[in-house]
């Protein structure tokens, strides 16, 4: 097992002064820093946000912080949680609480003093984490510290009772065990398994926020593999059979062949048959918005819509025909190299219907249909230039 420190000390983000400036308004010993900033800095990562946790009541963290000179925004002020606006990026802070009355889908909360009783309201114990922000001294009253050393992924106290509080507790268990895990937590497991049913009752835009922020990941294949083994998978996305399953490290090892970053909604696609109807009635399902299911839908039709010609051609006619996103859904989802798109701008076909007007044809649908031959062509000949472009119109005008 590899050791931990027992502070944050050294970390740059804790030197910054807007931070401090924070700590002072507030008073130190009311404010601690909690969560994924504590646990990433424990093993050596970087820190994107930074969170806090205060004795003091929502208004009286923005009366003190109003009096500094700090501005904030009444958040989630319901729950506790002000976020105030420092030069180095937003931080939020929050009363400490404790859960009055939960189920499932939202808690009513009460504010609380103790530190312990916070920390038993949260998730994972690697994010029950505090920092004393003069100190850097690390609280830890659940063996968080330990199980970041071994990787392990652990709810706090029952892990039954904790997704009883918040059903989506399911899927944040997969995405942080796809993070951070290693040593497989068999009670976890067995309670995602056996409540797995409770995610019926969320809301899918919930859901599919949770499912795209797993999917996004470097690698979320075994976070995938373990929710179908477990019955999760089925609840959430019955559409991923194990045809389409497979699709996933397909489309990771294309990624990575083709140097992509991770598109969390490619990924998506992937684990959808592909089938437009299918697509689109899951897009709705999850009430995405009409440029998701627009993608969605033509990630579906991605076994009639390559062309059959050259490489180079097939991929520059994707783009040009569904813009750079969509032709690279389609190659990557296909198995096909996206290297004729790198460093190529989508051109315009340099024709217009005036032009043909001016070579006497009636205006109307004639003109339209001349123009639809042309940019054919011009696409099948990987968009060649204006001359000849010209030549190709004067062979599809009509004989005089």
């Amino acid at each position: 097992m590899t050791l931990l420190p027992a502070t944050i000390s050294g970390a740059d983000w804790t030197s910054r002064d807007d931070l401090a400036q924070l700590v002072a308004a507030l008073g130190h010993r009311t404010i601690r820093w909690v969560g994924g900033a504590v646990r990433d800095t424990l093993l050596g990562q970087s820190v994107a946000d930074i969170d806090a946790a205060t004795t003091h009541r929502p208004d009286v963290v923005i009366a003190l912080c109003k009096a500094a000179g700090i501005r904030t925004v009444p958040t989630g002020i319901a729950h506790g949680t002000v976020t105030a606006l420092l030069a180095g990026g937003t931080v939020e802070v929050t009363t400490l609480r404790h859960d009055v009355a939960t189920d499932g889908r939202r808690a009513t909360v009460a504010f609380a003093d103790d530190w312990r009783e916070d920390a038993a309201r949260r998730d994972f114990t690697i994010n029950a984490l505090y920092a004393d922000p003069a100190t850097l001294e690390v609280f830890d009253y659940f063996g968080g510290v330990a199980d970041l050393a071994t990787r392990r992924v652990r709810f706090i106290g029952d892990a039954r009772q904790r997704i009883a509080e918040d059903h989506l507790r399911i899927l944040r268990y997969f995405r942080f065990q796809a993070r951070f895990g290693g040593l497989v937590d068999g009670d976890a497991q067995a309670a995602c398994r056996d409540l797995a049913h409770t995610l019926k009752g969320l809301s899918r835009e919930r859901v599919a926020m949770e499912l795209l922020a797993i999917l996004a990941l470097p690698d979320p294949s075994g976070a995938v593999a373990s929710m179908a083994d477990l019955g999760v998978l089925a609840v959430v996305l019955p559409e991923a059979g194990e045809d389409e399953r497979a699709m996933l490290p397909a489309l990771l090892s294309a990624e990575q062949r083709e140097g992509v970053s991770p598109d969390p909604f490619r990924r998506f696609a992937a684990m959808l048959p592909a089938d437009p109807k299918r697509a689109d009635a899951t897009a709705a399902r999850f009430r995405l918005s009409t440029a998701q299911r627009k993608r969605l839908g033509l990630a579906a039709g991605r076994r009639t819509m390559l062309p059959g010609s050259s490489e180079d051609c097939s991929a520059r006619a994707l783009a040009y025909r569904f813009g750079f996103e969509g032709a690279c859904d389609l190659l990557l989802l296909s198995g096909q190299s996206i290297a004729p798109l790198i460093g190529w701008a989508i051109p315009r076909l340099p024709l217009k219907g005036g032009e043909i007007v001016a070579r006497g044809v009636s205006a109307g649908p004639e003109v339209a249909r001349i123009l639809r031959a042309v940019e054919r062509r011009w696409i099948a000949e990987g968009f060649p230039s204006r001359s000849r472009v010209e030549e190709v119109l004067g062979e599809e005008l009509p004989l005089t």
